[in-house]
């Protein structure tokens, strides 16, 4: 039997929590088995880069304000907070970088900032998301939410691990 979709139960309304909710804890058990034994044993600034590297790509939430990467009908009050938050971080994060590979006096309150920043946006994306049912307008640009948001939660939680307990004693 094909359902369409004025059939479908309602449970399939809120796939997105489950896809945060399982992506996110793929990534944290990927990162806790091959990520997380490094960080005692190499420079912050190897795990650092290529945190901030992928960061500089979130640019992309931009998505949420573009017509044909989402659906008519969007809530403004989730999509312009979104991107631009995502577009500050990723400003932030590429800012930080030579920073970071110079070992300057301004990396670590660079990078501090970015994931404050990053952290406290991907916080208010998820919870404007959830408030104003954002998932059902979302279309192609879903994708962001449900496999990119998990993968920078835990990148953030790895930077504040390697700021609070090794980037001091690497030094």
């Amino acid at each position: 039997m094909i359902w369409e979709k004025r059939q479908m139960p309602a449970i399939f309304d809120r796939v997105l929590p489950l896809n945060l909710i399982t992506n996110t804890t793929i990534f944290y058990v990927a990162t806790r088995l091959y990520l997380l034994p490094l960080v005692s044993r190499i420079r912050p600034q190897q795990i650092l880069v290529p945190i901030l590297l992928l960061h500089s790509t979130r640019h992309l939430g931009m998505m949420f304000l573009t017509r044909g990467a989402t659906y008519p009908g969007l809530p403004g009050e989730f999509a312009y907070p979104a991107a631009f938050g995502d577009l500050i971080t990723a400003a932030i994060a590429f800012v930080s970088i030579p920073l970071v590979l110079r070992n300057s006096a301004l990396a670590k309150p660079a990078v501090w900032l970015f994931n404050i920043v990053g952290t406290i946006d991907l916080i208010t994306a998820i919870t404007t998301a959830t408030i104003y049912n954002a998932p059902v307008a979302m279309g192609p640009a879903y994708w962001i939410p449900a496999f990119w948001v998990p993968l920078l939660l835990v990148t953030h939680y790895v930077t504040f691990i390697v700021l609070w307990k090794h980037w001091n004693r690497a030094a």
